[in-house]
């Protein structure tokens, strides 16, 4: 479903590549079939284009839910100018994949990114307890080391097996059924309220007793709720930490303006990461 109908005139979308992954899929997802996409070879390529207007859009994912939070996007938040401007909720159904003609029995090594691994542990466990697996940059970049090796077989979506030329061994392997990714929209510009909002921000606190509280209260007291609180090293000191938070609402709301000045009397620095449109 496509949620700017101009948007592919624009300009292009990054995305983390190579052809085939689910951040390719979620932009499809979410731009339209049409958009013109360039694929990027780390996530940190993306937030790059997006900051030196190489594309208008990049689309990165943030967290998933069974295996966390991606640790390089939160990271790349912390260090960039970039707004998140939207969020896609993508389903993530993963294939055994193989070169046609390959069975199960001809498989020596199973390839994917380490959380598509996790995500299929079981699977893995009941049928290739004993098969070699190797740790790729990509979803998509086992799926090249398949269609290369007869003896090898990729965890990926669907999409890579189109792409690659691929057959399914298996489908919807993944051990919880309800394994979805949330990806975040960047651009350099801001969103208009839609009534519908959320906000990410970054708080950064002084490392002393009762900070996280000196946080949250004020969310209490102006009823905003808190969808999303994460925490990570600033990396600016030892021990210092940063929070991640969102919460529904947006950076032009009442409350919200209320939030921040509150915020900023306590002592406490804020990164305004954006509003946008919850995802539907």
């Amino acid at each position: 479903m496509s949620h700017n109908s101009d948007i592919s005139s624009i300009g292009k979308i990054a995305y983390l590549g190579p052809e085939g992954t689910y951040s390719q899929l979620a932009a499809l997802e979410f731009f339209g079939g049409d958009a013109e996409l360039l694929n990027c070879a780390s996530i940190d390529e993306v937030f790059t284009a997006v900051q030196n207007k190489n594309v208008s859009y990049g689309i990165v994912p943030v967290e998933n839910s069974t295996e966390g939070a991606i640790n390089n996007t939160q990271d790349c938040l912390v260090d960039s100018s970039t707004k998140i401007i939207g969020e896609q909720i993508v389903s993530i159904e993963h294939s055994l994949l193989a070169q046609i003609g390959t069975s199960k029995s001809d498989v020596i090594k199973i390839a994917s990114h380490k959380q598509s691994l996790a995500q299929c542990r079981g699977y893995l466990a009941r049928h290739f307890p004993e098969t070699e697996q190797v740790e790729c940059s990509s979803n998509a970049e086992a799926a090249i080391r398949a269609q290369a090796d007869s003896n090898t077989a990729a965890i990926a979506s669907e999409l890579a097996g189109r792409l690659y030329g691929l057959q399914s061994l298996d489908c919807r392997i993944q051990d919880k059924s309800n394994n979805r990714t949330r990806f975040l929209v960047l651009a350099l510009e801001d969103t208009a309220p839609t009534g519908s909002d959320k906000t990410s921000i970054l708080v950064y606190t002084e490392n002393k007793p009762g900070a996280l509280f000196r946080v949250l209260e004020p969310f209490e007291n102006f009823q905003l709720s808190l969808t999303k609180i994460e925490t990570r090293p600033s990396k600016k000191e030892a021990w210092e930490y940063v929070f991640f938070i969102d919460f529904e609402g947006h950076v032009e709301d009442e409350a919200t303006k209320k939030l921040f000045a509150t915020l900023g009397q306590g002592g406490v620095e804020v990164k305004i990461l954006g509003s946008y449109p919850v995802s539907q």
